[in-house]
């Protein structure tokens, strides 16, 4: 089994692609190793010291660290990973549902504001995901209010030194040219 790495724009946070699908629908992000008990995999990571915080997306992992070097941690991410798909075990364990499609529960929004939603969920979905999950992250609608869109940083993006001007320059922008009504975009 060969796992490419990937630099991300946040220095704490790596891409590991193992080519093999990771998380069939939905993300699974993980901030404590309490949470992690959640999926045999992040579990796994966890166990690894220096490890902060574990993304799962379609087909890659990033991991996010603190106070190692990546030289040193690389190894036991790469060995950790490869024995977890080598083992068969699934990614998630059964009680557990991570995925984006439940965190849509916590959405917000006026009733009349409806179709400027649905313009920014296709943008964001078109547009900004793809992009965003080049980088080992991703980027999700929580709510709009006001002119007000608020967007839930994932993965790398989360901590991000960049994630600011990604909002600020690149994401607001766009939501701007095409929806008048967006003023500003505030990391939820």
């Amino acid at each position: 089994m060969f796992i490419q790495t990937e630099a991300t724009p946040n220095p704490a946070t790596q891409k590991f692609l193992p080519g093999k699908v990771v998380m069939e629908t939905g993300t699974a992000e993980f901030r404590s190793a309490e949470e992690a008990q959640a999926s045999p995999l992040a579990a796994r990571l966890f166990e690894i010291p220096g490890v902060t915080g574990v993304y799962f997306g379609y087909d890659f992992i990033s991991v996010s660290k603190e106070n190692q070097e990546w030289q040193h941690l690389k190894p036991a991410i790469l060995g950790s990973i490869m024995e977890h798909f080598m083992s068969g075990k699934p990614v998630m364990g059964d009680a557990s549902v991570f995925s984006e499609e439940l965190d849509a529960d916590g959405e917000f929004f006026d009733e009349a504001d409806e179709t400027i939603v649905l313009t920014i969920k296709e943008l964001l979905e078109t547009r900004v995901r793809p992009a965003v999950a080049q980088d080992g992250g991703d980027i999700t609608f929580r709510g709009f209010k006001d002119g007000k869109v608020y967007l839930n940083m994932k993965g790398s993006c989360s901590g991000c030194p960049s994630s600011t001007a990604t909002l600020k320059h690149g994401v607001q922008n766009l939501l701007r040219h095409f929806v008048p009504e967006v003023q500003e975009v505030i990391a939820a």
